[in-house]
């Protein structure tokens, strides 16, 4: 496992993170050559730490139709469709071309492409404009962006599913009081802070490499 900064947790002991990577399976040629690609070119994904939480997530649930929004070059996305099945309908969304295409090869490489339906765009209207609900909407988008996120996100949940958020701790700058100009901490502050005072959701904050809201709607 290539450990790049992005997949360091900024607020646990490097021996405990380093142990936790250490306990992980081998991944797969694909997962690791996106891993890799990731590692070499500084793309910002999720890691297979929280990867696995994710397959979890979804295998408990039994989720079958799944929203992510922001999917970068993918990597979340073959995780996500590999745990929910050959039935499984997941929607990938990037605003960056470039991400989409990279991320297509690599799910024809995974063969999960025909579960997945790719969008470019902005992943707040893409998410209000689909039809139907989800049982399991994925939130990684600009941080500035969460609280927003969230209202685009919570009518297009159905009752008892889950919404997942990556980066709820930010480095641990979640705990700490930002910079005038830091608008992405104070985003993912008002995002914990939403979360927690709702009436319609149930979320626990995992210290996850940076910190994993999990939600489920009541």
């Amino acid at each position: 496992m290539i450990r790049t900064d992005n997949l360091r947790s900024a607020f646990t002991q490097e021996d405990v993170d380093k142990y936790v990577y250490d306990l992980l399976p081998e991944r797969d040629p694909v997962v690791q050559e996106i891993e890799a690609y990731a590692a070499e070119h500084r793309v910002p994904i999720i890691g297979p730490a929280v990867a696995r939480l994710l397959t979890l997530l979804v295998q408990v649930s039994g989720a079958r139709r799944i929203f992510e929004m922001g999917s970068a070059i993918g990597y979340s996305t073959i995780w996500l469709a590999r745990a929910a099945g050959p039935k499984a309908q997941i929607f990938y969304t990037d605003g960056d071309p470039k991400n989409a295409q990279r991320a297509q090869g690599y799910f024809a490489k995974a063969a999960v492409a025909k579960r997945i339906k790719a969008q470019v765009g902005d992943a707040l209207d893409l998410v209000k404009k689909a039809s139907g609900k989800f049982d399991l909407i994925f939130i990684d988008v600009n941080k500035h962006q969460y609280p927003d996120a969230l209202r685009a996100a919570l009518p297009k949940l159905k009752r008892g599913g889950l919404l997942v958020t990556d980066n709820t701790l930010w480095s641990g700058k979640a705990a700490r009081a930002p910079a005038p100009d830091d608008k992405d901490t104070r985003g993912v502050q008002e995002f914990n802070r939403l979360v927690y005072s709702s009436k319609d959701l149930f979320p626990v904050l995992i210290p996850l490499r940076d910190g994993v809201t999990v939600c489920r709607k009541l």
